[in-house]
Formats: C-alpha cells, structure tokens, sequence
C-alpha cells in the first residue's frame, strides 16, 4: 500500500496503539515495522511466552532476531563501558521482548508535566488513557480499566525467596504493603502487575494488532523509514526501504507519526533536516527546523544483588531454561515459563527523596551475571544454584545524554550517550539503595550470603569504586523529543513537531522527565493520547 490518511512509523508500544485506534475510527492506517513478525517462524515462541525472556536476551544468538543491537558511546563516567541499549526489532516492539511489567509510574509525575508546560497531561487527563488500554484482573473501578486491549495481571504465585524478600522489605524498611501500585498509592512494597495471561504475552502487536484487525489497517514489516518526506514545511510521507535496500515512498493524505522510539525517532527526524542545526550541517543534511531533538536522554538505572537462596527454586542453566519452555509450550500457563521472572515490586524513599519514592526495588527469582552485560559472548551468572536477586533501581536520573547522527546514512546506528552517572547525586542514590537491600536481605529467609556483586565489595568505599562497574540499563531511554512549551521542547503538547506541519511523534522520547517505574505502560498511553488528539 503506497498511500493512506495516516502513516505510523514503528509499530512498538505506542505505534501499535496509534494505528489501530486511528483505524477504528474509519481512516485508512500504514504501520510500518522495521523488524519482523512476532507471529510467525519457529522463534515466535520466544515472544509468545512470557518466561522466554531470560533465554532471549542472555544469548547472543536469539537475542540478534529481536534486537537492534545498539550499543552507546563510551560512557566517560562509568569506567569507559560500552553498555547494551536493547530495543525491540520486531512487531510490538520492546513490548515483544521486554519484562512485562505494568507500571504507570507515579500520579505526580504527570501533575509535574502539566505544571511543567505540558497542558492536558496531568494524572487526571491521561488517566481515561490508562483506563482505555487495560484490561485489569480486578474489573473496573475509578482508576483502573477493564476490556482493554492489555490484559494485566498480578503475579499470583511466588517463591518462598520472593515472599521472605517482601516480608523483610516491610518490617525493616518501614513501608507498607500495598494492593495495587497503580491505584491509589505507589509507596510501599507488592506483587508485580504483569501484561500477561495464561501464559501469554501481551505485547502492544498482541494486543493491537492481532486481533480482529481492520482491513484499513495495512502492517508493513522488514520495512526501515529512512526519511520523512517534505512537500515545503508539510510532512506528506515517508521514504521506506525494503530488505532489499529498493526504496520507495509511502503517502500520507493527513498525518505522519512517528513512533520509532526513544532512539529510532529522534533518528528519523534528524535524517529528515529536523534537529540542532549544527549537527545536521555537518552531515551534510540541510536543516529544515531547528529543534533540540536527541537531547534530554535519560534512563533508569539498577545494580543487581544476588544472594544463594534454595527458596529461589530456579537454576540458572540452559537445560532449567529449555525445560521449563518446553513445559510451557506443551501445558501453557502452568509452569514457571507462563509468567516473568520478576516476583515483587517496591517503591521505597532514600534520604534524597522529595514528595515521591525515589527508589523501585525488584526481585527476580535468577542469580544475575556479573559484573554487567556488556559482552556479546553471552552471560554466565556466578553460580548455577538456585538464588534471588534484588535491584535498587534509580527511578529519577539527574543524568542527561544525547542521541546523535554517526553519519547521514540511515542504516547505521545512532550515536547514544546516556550520560550513565554524569550527575553526582545518581551515584548517591545507587549507593544508598545498595545499602538498602543488603540490611534488608541480611540472614532472610534460607539466604546463603552474598554471591554478586560479592562480599569482597561490601565496604563502602569500594563499593563506590566499583559502582560505574555494576550499574545495568533498565532499558527505559526516554525524552529525546521533548514535549514541551519552551525552546526545549521538540513537540508540543498535541505531541506536533514545532516548525512543521503533518508530523508528531508518539512514544517515550516525548516524555520530558521520566516516569517512576517501567516505561511500558506510559508508552502505550502515549499512543493512546496521540490518537485521541489527532481524532479531537
């Protein structure tokens, strides 16, 4: 199809969201996908069930037919790593491969953009959104949504490790046990709230797209958007290649949104003469709006803490993994595969807190590879026993980085610069959470000690040395086309590119200081909004 109302560039957590509501509404929709299928193939297991993570993204081999392989910039203040920033290539998304957490970050965060020059963003306004594009295990009430697309569900059955974890998390940190993180407080300790079902994943293409989907909703895959197409200051469409490198041109009669994400659509626009002008200039692209696009990157941050706990049950090897997918795929929804690794959740405060927990705490029932994931040559954990591990996540990274052009070719990658630790107070926060977890884990449970990062890193002073050595990406890269009403804003808050017309982007490079929590969830509203704002 080379012409509809509405082209979608991406069809990841928001993309799939903005194309199909767009299409409900009679318009004729193209979503264009940069990777492959999620529903064919002998690997479309691995992103059907849920369990199938850990294998997925631990070896090399697997995780290339999903991911775009990006990698940032030497970090300068984290020992020179080159650390992984893992993105879904494939129909959903990150949503295909991600942990499938359901977090809508914190009611203040979104008051904050509101104040912040983001009218009609507020907690009360995207609420609906949230409501719209869930269907949520405890049916409807004033603040959560049932019939969605996104079925969401607690994690119903845990390990004896995890359960100790939130008994010790309560009565030693002082915080509460909550019900529902979404609801109506955040702060305190709880199970995970999970975008699957009877083992199944409920990635934003399950959801979206394989249901029922319209005949004006065309899905084009194995298809990279290498430029925006301008008639004057107008978007009009978009140039595509196909695998073949044979390129041709997609007309939009309406509107082009992107929806590449965090790193893919900064990318685009920067391509298409839209970004600093500088930087465009000396890629030999005229610019054709000055915008701050790829700046205001930030990320959440965890050091995993992993202790030996037979309580833990699951062994980190390959024939523990390759039977319990096996299991799922002939009983679905009764082993451990059918749902994530992730067990619990806190949202907790560190002496840096201001009106919102600061910190996420999250246990995993794997023992975790250390000291990072770095390598391409797969991961070993220290052990192949049984064991939990606990994140203290930093959820409010002072750190700002940039995604940049490497040159004015369209399939190389982008340069992203997290700017990991660049701000003092994000190391603080890190270490204190360290502190956090290893007094709340002391002598819990069946706890065998310490196994990563080690007892030889327990002192505070090493610790700090090796910090920059341990910190993980989360995978949350989000504010790289800020929404806005100032001069550093990329898009409005109708989430349109100022200086053009025919163009908005909707996903989680709009978002203009990140959420308390997994960015998933907020990323489907996103798309859920755009669409409402292009349809009002």
């Amino acid at each position: 199809m080379s012409q509809a109302d509405y082209v979608v560039v991406g069809a990841g957590s928001a993309g799939c969201a903005v194309a199909r509501r767009l299409a409900d509404s009679g318009a004729s929709v193209v979503l264009v996908e940069a990777g492959g299928r999620d529903d064919r193939g002998p690997l479309k297991s691995l992103l059907r069930i849920p369990g199938a993570i850990a294998a997925m993204l631990s070896t090399p081999e697997l995780k290339k037919n999903f991911d775009w392989g990006y990698k940032s910039v030497p970090q300068t203040d984290a020992w020179q790593r080159v650390v992984p920033q893992t993105r879904g290539r494939v129909l959903g998304g990150s949503s295909s491969i991600n942990g499938m957490l359901f977090v809508r970050g914190n009611r203040q965060n979104y008051d904050d953009w509101a104040s912040d020059g983001c009218k009609g963003w507020s907690f009360d306004d995207v609420l609906p959104a949230f409501k719209r594009l869930e269907d949520w295990e405890g049916g409807a009430s004033e603040l959560r949504g049932s019939g969605g697309p996104i079925r969401v569900r607690r994690v119903n059955t845990m390990t004896d490790a995890a359960s100790d974890f939130m008994d010790a998390a309560t009565s030693r940190l002082g915080v509460p046990r909550v019900e529902d993180y979404n609801g109506e407080s955040q702060e305190g300790i709880s199970a995970f709230q999970l975008s699957a079902d009877r083992g199944v994943r409920y990635s934003s293409s399950k959801g979206y797209l394989h249901d029922d989907r319209p005949n004006n909703l065309v899905v084009l895959t194995d298809a990279t958007v290498t430029k925006v197409v301008f008639r004057g200051s107008r978007a009009t469409g978009i140039e595509v290649a196909d695998k073949k490198g044979t390129k041709h041109t997609v007309h939009a009669g309406s509107e082009v949104v992107l929806s590449a994400g965090a790193f893919g659509s900064p990318q685009i626009l920067m391509l298409s003469g839209v970004g600093p002008a500088e930087h465009l200039r000396g890629h030999g692209i005229e610019p054709r709006a000055d915008l701050p696009v790829g700046d205001n990157l930030h990320d959440h941050l965890f050091v995993p803490i992993s202790f030996r706990m037979d309580s833990a049950l699951r062994k980190p090897t390959p024939a523990y993994f390759a039977g319990g997918l096996l299991r799922e795929m002939i009983r679905p929804g009764r082993g451990w595969a059918a749902g994530s690794q992730f067990e619990a959740s806190g949202f907790v405060r560190t002496s840096y807190a201001g009106s919102v927990p600061d910190l996420q705490l999250l246990s995993l029932y794997w023992v975790y590879p250390v000291p990072n994931q770095d390598s391409d040559k797969g991961l070993r954990p220290p052990t192949t026993k049984p064991g939990q591990s606990v994140f203290p996540t930093l959820i409010y990274p002072e750190s700002r980085g940039t995604v940049r052009l490497k040159s004015a070719d369209p399939l190389a990658a982008p340069l992203i610069d997290p700017a990991y630790l660049k701000a003092q107070q994000d190391t603080e926060v890190l270490l204190e959470g360290v502190r956090m977890v290893r007094e709340t884990m002391a002598g819990v449970g069946d706890s065998q000690g310490e196994i990563g990062p080690g007892e030889e890193y327990r002192d505070e002073r090493e610790m700090r040395r090796v910090l920059p050595n341990f910190v993980h990406s989360v995978y949350h890269p989000v504010g790289t086309c800020r929404m806005g009403s100032d001069e550093r804003a990329v898009v409005g808050p109708d989430l349109k590119v100022r200086g053009v017309d025919g163009l908005r982007v909707a996903d989680a490079s709009v978002i203009p200081s990140i959420t308390g929590g997994n960015t998933n969830a907020p990323a489907i509203m996103i798309g859920e909004r755009c669409a409402e704002e292009i349809l009002r």
